[in-house]
C-alpha cells in the first residue's frame, strides 16, 4: 500500500502532518503516523468530520517564499475540468478535478500551479462556500 505523506488541515485551524497509507474517499476515518514521531509508534486516528481538506504535499513545510499563482500553465496539457474552491475560512484554490459531483462528500484537486508544494488535495465538499467548474 502506498504512503502519502500529508497535512491534514481542519476546519477549527488544527493541522496534522504526517504520512497516511489508509486514506480514502469512502471512509469516516483513517490513521496517520505523525511526522516527528519516532518510527513504531503509536498512529493517530483522525475523522473526516470537521476537516477542511487533506493536502498531498511535496514536503511538509514547503516553501514559504513561494507565492503560489491561480493560473494554470498554457504549455501544460490539462487533465480534467477546471475548478475554482472557496472555502469557509476564505482561501482559494483553483485547479482540475475528474471527480467533483455535488452530491459527494468530497472531490480530489490538482493545484493548477504545477510549482505548489501540493501534489493534490482532497476537498470536503461541506468545507467550502463556492465551487465552481470554470
Amino acid at each position: 500500500m502506498s504512503q502519502n505523506k500529508i497535512v491534514a488541515h481542519y476546519l477549527n485551524g488544527q493541522l496534522f502532518k504526517g504520512v497516511a497509507n489508509d486514506f480514502f474517499p469512502n471512509k469516516e476515518l483513517f490513521h496517520l503516523a505523525p511526522m516527528d514521531a519516532p518510527p513504531g509508534s503509536k498512529l493517530v486516528e483522525l475523522q473526516i468530520t470537521g476537516l477542511k481538506a487533506l493536502f498531498f504535499v511535496k514536503e511538509y513545510n514547503g516553501n514559504p517564499d513561494y507565492h503560489e499563482t491561480n493560473e494554470f500553465d498554457p504549455s501544460v496539457p490539462l487533465v480534467g475540468r477546471k475548478i475554482k474552491v472557496i472555502f469557509k475560512d476564505g482561501e482559494l484554490m483553483v485547479g482540475t478535478t475528474n471527480g467533483y459531483q455535488p452530491i459527494r462528500p468530497g472531490f480530489f484537486l490538482i493545484p493548477a500551479d504545477s510549482k505548489s508544494n501540493n501534489e493534490r488535495c482532497y476537498v470536503i465538499t461541506p468545507a467550502t462556500t463556492e465551487i465552481m467548474l470554470i
